[in-house]
């Protein structure tokens, strides 16, 4: 059987659409919103970063990430210092709280994806557990 990429492509997009959609309706307690959940995670693994480096990064303006930085601040989930290098940069973290809430949200993810995988035979289990690491290098490739 001879698979075409285009095809493939075309199947992974929507079938990795459709789960990440059904994940991120996933309700937790204290619920962030999208922007919220994407400047934490961005923070949680590219480390501390400015507000700009954020709002460039998450393609959004300066102006909403600032807004969502106060939001997340202001909670406890994110905390501001000065940059050592340059006293006039802020650099925002994610703090303990904002790990934490982080940490339940993906929990609350694999919980569900748990449940749904209950109802694979052992041999479909095999086939996704190996397709795993190769989604991650689509990933990681765009």
């Amino acid at each position: 059987m001879v698979v075409r990429p285009d095809e493939l492509a075309a199947a992974l997009q929507d079938s990795i659409s459709l789960l990440a959609r059904r994940l991120r309706q996933t309700p937790t307690p204290g619920e962030l919103t999208l922007p919220e959940r994407s400047a934490l995670s961005r923070l949680d693994r590219g480390g501390p970063a400015t507000s700009a480096e954020l709002a460039r990064t998450e393609q959004i303006s300066p102006q909403a990430m600032a807004a969502t930085l106060g939001g997340l601040e202001q909670r406890g989930l994110v905390e501001r210092r000065n940059d050592p290098h340059d006293g006039r940069r802020i650099i925002m973290s994610l703090s303990d709280s904002g790990r934490e809430v982080l940490r339940r949200k993906r929990a609350a993810h694999a919980q569900q994806l748990a449940a749904a995988l209950g109802t694979f035979s052992a041999d479909e289990l095999a086939v996704l557990a190996a397709a795993a690491p190769l989604i991650e290098r689509i990933a990681e490739g765009i």
